[in-house]
C-alpha cells in the first residue's frame, strides 16, 4: 500500500508518521509513505499557494495550480490511476468499513487543506471522493491524513504483532469492543470478572460478545439501529439489559 500526502507541512506527516503501528510497517515496507508540498510548484517567485477568496470574506484559500500540479507528480511517480481524496469537514464520515474498502487499494492520494479551504474546481476535476473526520472543524487536514493512514495499515496484513488484534477492535463488527483486564487480578479491591479466570473459552468468548452488544446498548445505541442482530446477539444483550436493571 502506498500513500501519498499533499500537504504545506510535510515535515508534520512524516513525523507523525514515524511512530507506532505506522512507523513499523514503514520499516517493515508493508507501506510506503511520499508527501507533496504545493508550495514546490508555485510559479512565483515567493512560492505563494493562497490568495484572498472571490467574493470577498475572512481568510485565504490555497489556489488550483499548485495543487494539480502537485497531484499530478504523485500520480507521475506511482500510478496515474490512485484515488484521491480530500480531506475535509464536509466530506463523507469515516467509518471502519470505509478505511478497510480503502486497505484493498494500491495507492491512496490524500489531500490536506489549510486555510479557509481549497478552490472548489481543483476539489471538482480531481478528487474522487471527500472524507471527513466528524462534524468539527481542525486547522488542516494533516492530522486527519495521519489518522487515515493509521486506520487503514493497521488493516494490512503482517502490520500487527497478533493479526487477531485488527478484527477485535470497536467497529469492525458494528459493535464497540469488550472490557479489556491485565494483571494484577486485584487492583484498589476491584477483581476482574470470574469468568475470565475460568479458562472455558465459549463461556469467555459468550461473556465478551454480550459485553460489547451491552457496552454498545449504553454508549452508541444508534449502532444498533443499523445492525442486524441474530437471535444468539439478541438474547445476550436482553441478559444483559435484565443485569444492568438490576444494578
Amino acid at each position: 500500500m502506498h500513500f501519498d500526502v499533499i500537504s504545506l507541512f510535510p515535515e508534520m506527516v512524516i513525523s507523525g508518521a514515524n511512530y507506532g503501528i505506522v512507523g513499523k510497517a514503514l520499516e517493515k515496507g508493508l507501506v510506503s509513505l511520499s508527501v507533496w508540498n504545493p508550495r514546490d510548484h508555485a510559479h512565483d517567485k515567493h512560492r505563494t499557494v493562497d490568495d484572498r477568496p472571490y467574493g470577498g470574506g475572512p481568510g485565504m484559500v490555497m489556489k488550483y495550480q499548485p495543487l494539480k500540479d502537485a497531484l499530478g507528480r504523485a500520480k507521475e511517480a506511482y500510478s496515474k490511476n490512485a484515488k484521491v481524496v480530500y480531506l475535509s469537514p464536509q466530506g463523507r464520515s469515516i467509518k471502519q468499513n470505509l478505511l478497510e474498502q480503502a486497505s484493498k487499494q494500491e495507492q491512496l492520494i490524500l489531500i490536506a487543506g489549510r486555510y479557509e479551504g481549497i478552490d472548489e474546481r481543483f476539489i471538482d476535476s480531481c478528487c474522487d471522493e471527500e472524507w471527513s473526520l466528524g462534524d468539527f472543524v481542525i486547522s488542516g487536514g494533516e492530522l486527519a491524513a495521519l489518522v487515515v493512514i493509521d486506520g487503514i495499515t493497521r488493516l494490512i496484513p503482517g502490520a500487527l504483532g497478533a493479526e487477531a488484534s485488527a478484527n477485535q477492535d470497536s467497529h469492525v463488527n458494528g459493535l464497540l469492543d469488550h472490557p479489556h483486564y491485565t494483571r494484577p487480578e486485584i487492583i484498589d479491591e476491584k477483581k476482574v470478572p470470574e469468568i475470565l479466570l475460568s479458562g472455558n473459552h465459549a463461556d469467555i468468548a459468550r461473556w465478551r460478545l454480550k459485553q460489547s452488544l451491552g457496552k454498545t446498548w449504553k454508549k452508541r445505541p444508534d449502532l444498533l439501529q443499523h445492525k442486524q442482530l441474530t437471535t444468539e446477539q439478541r438474547k445476550l444483550l436482553e441478559e444483559f439489559r435484565t443485569e444492568f436493571d438490576d444494578n
